[in-house]
């Protein structure tokens, strides 16, 4: 699929050299994914930590602390810098953010800066809690109001862009479409973070009902979007090698959702009333349960998929990154379930895959720092020679 030029690009005026740069002008929003899958690491490891820190293992917290810390302050650092990347790539070259706009391959990526914003701001209370002090929970608000706005933005924005301008057919359908009706899921995640802060009564339960809010929303979007994705693997079979990583994105709502619910439900008694409180918790561990069992079965068949085109060659792309994040919230998702059950089983679970998280994002960390410093990274979009330039906007 090759990227849609804009209908009525403007000109702009010629640019210094160092402006014209490639690393600039084509620096895509899949480099927030980047930020995600580093702040996973954080924030999951931040959860883990916390239920794992007594008996023998108590003297390695702090040293765990410290690790985490370290991670979390990476993930942010790399954020405020693809944030002024991106605005000078907005400003410098607009044509090309047009141009990522109307690309379908390319638009739902946009989601994740949301998810970005979201993720570094949840690990601030917790994985960052010794570096930030008492600014840890002003910062996690201000990233959550923020990446939630972003989250809704992109949620409506890009779906409309699919259906009036984008050209796309059975064949194109992609787990990549989940990225902007997921990021209100990681967003409705955030929100117990804030519950017990909000002014108690009428604050406290429009908060908390704005977190369920934002569950639906992206649940039942993603409950749309999923059949689809199936029914193309189906009918056209696996994608290529190169976007093999990306059926692990389908984890991502999966996991995303049973770490919402549960910890919804976990500051749901200061909020609503205490029927309503119980009916919430049940709802957590009904919902959770089967849903994590979906998700390992699709990650079984993720797995064995990639595990295909790694027989087959498949290179290395910033779609490794899919085996970050994604897998991050199943590692949340386990958690919560454990602390609801009760079931050892889960933490078991949550250890497991918590390992398979931190292998993924030193294999992806590394290879990205080496094509970044080889300046194989951002590259251009390989062109598609004697393949006309398609139309931009539907026809009827």
């Amino acid at each position: 699929m090759t990227a849609l030029a804009p209908a009525s690009a403007r000109p702009l005026p010629a640019l210094p050299r160092a402006s014209r740069s490639p690393s600039v002008r084509h620096l895509s929003p899949q480099w927030y994914a980047a930020v995600m899958g580093t702040a996973a690491v954080a924030g999951a490891g931040a959860e883990l930590r916390g239920g794992l820190s007594g008996g023998g293992s108590v003297r390695w917290a702090p040293v765990a602390s410290a690790l985490l810390g370290g991670v979390w302050v990476l993930a942010a650092a790399a954020l405020c810098v693809l944030l002024g990347a991106r605005a000078v790539h907005w400003a410098l070259h607009r044509d090309q953010a047009r141009a990522h706009l109307l690309d379908p391959a390319v638009a739902p990526f946009h989601g994740c800066l949301a998810m970005a914003l979201l993720a570094v701001g949840a690990g601030a209370p917790t994985a960052g809690q010794k570096v930030l002090g008492p600014a840890a929970l002003p910062v996690a608000a201000v990233l959550f109001a923020t990446g939630t706005a972003a989250a809704l933005v992109v949620a409506v924005a890009v779906p409309y862009l699919m259906v009036v301008r984008h050209r796309v057919a059975p064949e194109d359908a992609s787990p990549v479409w989940l990225l902007p009706v997921v990021a209100p899921m990681v967003a409705a995640s955030c929100v117990p973070l804030l519950v017990p802060h909000a002014p108690p009564g009428q604050g406290r339960e429009a908060l908390l009902l704005a977190g369920y809010t934002l569950f639906g929303l992206s649940l039942l979007a993603t409950a749309l979007i999923l059949p689809v994705v199936f029914a193309r693997l189906l009918h056209h079979g696996p994608p290529a090698a190169a976007a093999a990583p990306s059926l692990f994105l389908v984890l991502g709502p999966l996991g995303q959702s049973t770490t919402a619910v549960n910890k919804l439900a976990d500051v749901a008694p200061g909020a609503v009333d205490a029927s309503y409180a119980r009916a919430l918790e049940a709802l957590a561990v009904v919902y959770g349960v089967p849903v994590t069992g979906f998700a390992l079965l699709w990650l079984g068949l993720a797995t064995a998929v990639v595990v295909r085109a790694v027989r087959g060659g498949m290179p290395f792309t910033l779609g490794w990154w899919a085996f970050t994040f994604p897998v991050g919230t199943c590692v949340t998702a386990a958690w919560a379930l454990a602390g609801h059950t009760g079931l050892v089983a889960y933490r078991g679970l949550a250890v497991a895959l918590y390992g398979v998280l931190v292998a993924a994002w030193a294999a992806a960390g590394a290879l990205t720092l080496r094509a970044l410093l080889r300046g194989e990274l951002p590259a251009a979009p390989p062109p598609a020679p004697g393949e006309p330039a398609p139309a931009t906007a539907r026809t009827r």
